[in-house]
């Protein structure tokens, strides 16, 4: 009591409430990250026990024996790598055009993404379903892929697209004037100035693609099987240490391009790709 006394009188009311306001958002956003690696690297833990009985790395070697939990981790990549550059061969090109290019109907367009991104995913998920039946993409990598991209597609158009408008246009015309090709243009000039824009957009549908894991299951399962899937079964069916270690190895990545990318990802970057 002594030492809120103290505080209050150190820093202020309004301080004091931004400081204890702080400290309970720390405190349910990381106890349970602090709990789960606690738990993942404990050879023997019983709940309610706060802390392991024994450390060490027994449930790390039980998962990665495990040939199907690797085979999801593999195929996760695989698909994370290819619905990423699939959704920026098809994105790209419209990012560009809505940045550039004044037509009727422009602004409808761009609302749409944000619509498909407004309802339920399941049901939109159980519609894809019933159409890839027919289609016969149903347990496919490509029917799993055109899943993972329409749930990417309005930050992949959306940020390239602000990235797009703030490139000032006489610096292309200007290339043109002195002979350049379009597509010339296009790979010299704008692209490497849009790059920021188009890494970001590309580490969420990155990350985006490898934890989805509804999607997967209706239209993939049971002959394609990801990271996001499997934990279904791991939760259920292994011992509360070997889902602690999967649920690690899945934010594994998200930790690595964060840190990598970090001076790209800005709330400017994305603040940006939502203005119409």
């Amino acid at each position: 009591m002594q030492f809120i006394k103290n505080s209050y009188y150190k820093y202020g009311r309004s301080n004091l409430i931004n400081w204890i306001v702080f400290i309970i958002f720390l405190t349910f956003f990381y106890t349970p990250l602090l709990n789960n690696m606690i738990v993942a690297f404990g050879d023997v833990y019983r709940f309610p026990d706060i802390l392991p009985s024994i450390f060490g790395f027994k449930w790390w070697k039980f998962v990665f024996g495990q040939d199907q939990l690797v085979s999801s981790i593999a195929s996760s990549f695989i698909i994370a790598t290819l619905t990423t550059i699939a959704t920026l061969l098809v994105c790209i090109p419209a990012a560009y055009a809505l940045a550039r290019y004044r037509f009727k109907g422009r602004q409808g367009v761009m609302f749409t993404f944000l619509v498909s991104n407004a309802f339920p995913k399941m049901g939109i998920y159980v519609s894809m379903a019933i159409l890839f039946y027919k289609m016969k993409l149903i347990g496919t990598v490509p029917g799993v892929i055109i899943v993972h991209m329409i749930n990417s597609m309005m930050l992949m158009i959306m940020i390239p697209s602000a990235s797009f408008r703030a490139i000032p246009l006489q610096q292309e015309e200007a290339a043109r004037d002195i002979g350049a090709k379009p597509l010339t243009v296009f790979r010299k000039i704008t692209l490497p100035q849009a790059m920021p824009g188009i890494i970001v957009a590309s580490i969420y549908t990155f990350l985006g693609s490898l934890e989805e894991a509804q999607g997967t299951l209706l239209v993939g399962f049971p002959e394609i099987s990801t990271m996001a899937t499997a934990m279904y079964g791991v939760i259920l069916d292994y011992p509360i240490q070997a889902g602690a270690v999967f649920s690690l190895i899945l934010m594994l990545p998200s930790l690595v391009l964060i840190v990598i990318f970090r001076k790209y990802l800005s709330a400017k970057t994305l603040g940006e790709g939502f203005r119409m």
